[in-house]
């Protein structure tokens, strides 16, 4: 049943953003005719290209998995809105090329319809309400979920210094199993809360700290999981349009339904530091990053080492 209402819902929510694109796109000419109370009609798109470079292996060196890829992402939506209220609607489709894999899936796609309405309270608070819909998501528990989502998020800035912010997420997922517990599909539900804080040092020169906590239930045991993450983040400029921003996340799992080879729950643990380079020149995007994972886990399979570097370029329109 799921997979019916997700299939409604992505046919009316592709219909309204067809109608509101189409209207966005009428010249600036006559969107400026229509501007009622300082509302505008902004249109925008990106289209971006990347290379990902990854290898991981295990203690003893015996098993090496290759991530090697290359991935085409493209985005289109539009912005209605005056100083207070914003509706923003966007639609974003991203192409996965694996290199060389050995795990039986070359290549996969990803889409994902968003429809959000942010509305600020005051000159200290926002809040915003926001729908997902995501077709064929890879999810730490699956490589094949559709999934509907609905948030709520509140942002509190009392100074340009100091950003507070904390997102409700409830999600819905349908997994394609194909043959394995559960059928041809299983269903899994589940909360996720983010909070986050921000203190600004300057222009894009910030300290950033978040938490997360989340947690999936389904009747196929393969599906269930919980974690809960926290990273840490400084992102400093170097020129104008040039920055970098060293990071480090702790993420904690534990699975509801898979076992390890001594029959208990597997849980796994992965602290993950990286960097990140930022070079925006104009409205080119041009991003590289490289991220070690550090990989523990009670199943021995899964402790692992490896690492992950990743080079983008990108264009706004």
């Amino acid at each position: 049943m799921i997979g019916l209402h997700i299939s409604i819902a992505v046919r009316t929510l592709r219909l309204a953003f067809c109608g509101v694109l189409a209207i966005a796109l009428v010249p600036a000419s006559l969107a400026a005719q229509d501007d009622l109370a300082g509302w505008s009609v902004d249109p925008f798109a990106r289209a971006e290209l990347g290379v990902v470079l990854s290898e991981s292996e295990d203690r003893d060196d015996e098993l090496i998995i290759n991530g090697d890829g290359g991935y085409l992402r493209g985005q289109i939506g539009v912005e209605i809105g005056n100083e207070v209220t914003q509706v923003r609607l966007e639609a974003d489709r991203i192409e996965v090329e694996r290199f060389g894999s050995a795990t039986g899936r070359d290549g996969y796609n990803r889409d994902r319809l968003t429809a959000s309405v942010t509305q600020k309270l005051d000159d200290d608070w926002e809040v915003e309400l926001r729908g997902r819909l995501y077709d064929d998501l890879v999810t730490v528990e699956s490589g094949d979920t559709d999934e509907l989502q609905v948030s709520a998020r509140v942002e509190f800035e009392p100074e340009r210094a100091h950003r507070f912010r904390v997102r409700g997420t409830w999600r819905d997922r349908e997994y394609d199993d194909g043959d394995g517990p559960g059928g041809a599909s299983s269903q899994g539900e589940g909360m996720r809360v983010d909070a986050g804080y921000r203190h600004r040092l300057g222009r894009y020169h910030y300290i950033n700290f978040d938490l997360r906590a989340e947690e999936i239930t389904s009747a196929n045991p393969l599906r269930g999981y919980t974690r809960e993450s926290v990273s840490a983040s400084y992102t400093r400029p170097i020129t104008s349009d040039l920055r970098v921003r060293p990071a480090i996340e702790l993420r904690q799992t534990g699975f509801a339904g898979r076992l390890t080879p001594n029959n208990t729950l597997r849980e796994d643990t992965q602290v993950v530091p990286e960097v990140e380079l930022l070079w925006w020149p104009g409205n080119w995007r041009i991003e590289a990053e490289a991220k070690y994972i550090f990989a523990d886990s009670n199943d021995p399979v899964r402790n692992r080492r490896g690492y992950r570097f990743s080079v983008s370029i990108g264009h706004v329109f």
